[in-house]
């Protein structure tokens, strides 16, 4: 065999070896993989409605702990229903119950929103008035750090708790990022329905703002429910 026939053959004995072993290590990580995304996701769940500190290392195993204490994840109709998992349908909608001592104490929504550079993933939890904005976390984002990236920051995820999503006369108005400070840009009678937006990302603010309403939108149905006292406890088949 030639010397140019073995540098061959080594190569593409090694081109072989190398690629079953990189099979192999992505087969074998990706139930590793799952269980990360997974914690991650009941991670971002609790911090929107403020049961862990965002700004503290928590243990996998508590936090595991608390999201099966607190937190229940069932689906809600378009119309409002809230169903178990073993009675969702295919145009029903993930939504999450934070319950203590028996009794629902917010709602969360998954958040997925066009920003100015990729999507926008999140959660807003809600009262159980249907109406007050207890929490907001963004877990991925795209956007610019310095600038959009803020999103992801406290101080601009705190702005969100208080806020209502519904004027005083009940009717729905989401929440909207403003443009600068809401005490300067925006009348007092819209406050509520604002949060101070971030310099120099007017673009993701717009793009936020419009996500978030067409997501709250559609949960509007289960929105006017609790509002109106109509759900009161985790439906049968989930607890």
């Amino acid at each position: 065999m030639s010397s140019q026939a073995r540098s061959l053959l080594f190569a593409a004995v090694l081109c072989l070896v190398c690629s079953i072993v990189l099979t192999a290590a992505a087969t074998g990580l990706q139930a590793l993989q799952q269980q990360n995304m997974l914690h991650d996701k009941h991670r971002n769940i609790l911090k929107s409605v403020a049961l862990i500190d965002p700004e503290e290392r928590q243990d996998r195993a508590a936090v595991e702990k608390l999201y099966d204490e607190f937190i229940e994840a069932v689906w809600v109709t378009p119309e409002g229903e809230i169903v178990a998992e073993g009675d969702r349908g295919q145009q029903d909608y993930p939504i999450y119950l934070y319950t203590r001592e028996g009794a629902i104490r917010a709602y969360i929504v998954p958040i997925d929103s066009r920003g100015l550079w990729g999507r926008i993933l999140g959660y807003l939890a809600i009262e159980s008035d249907g109406s007050t904005i207890s929490g907001f976390t963004v877990y991925q984002h795209s956007e610019t750090p310095g600038l959009g990236g803020e999103i992801e920051k406290r101080w601009f995820q705190k702005n969100f708790v208080g806020k209502r999503i519904v004027d005083r006369d009940g009717n729905f108005v989401s929440v909207q990022i403003a443009k600068g400070d809401v005490e300067a840009r925006v009348p007092e009678p819209q406050r509520p329905y604002y949060v101070d937006g971030i310099s120099g990302a007017t673009l993701t603010g717009q793009y936020l703002s419009a996500g978030l309403r067409e997501i709250l939108h559609k949960y509007e149905p289960v929105s006017i429910k609790f509002r109106n006292n109509q759900i009161q406890s985790v439906p049968d088949g989930n607890s």
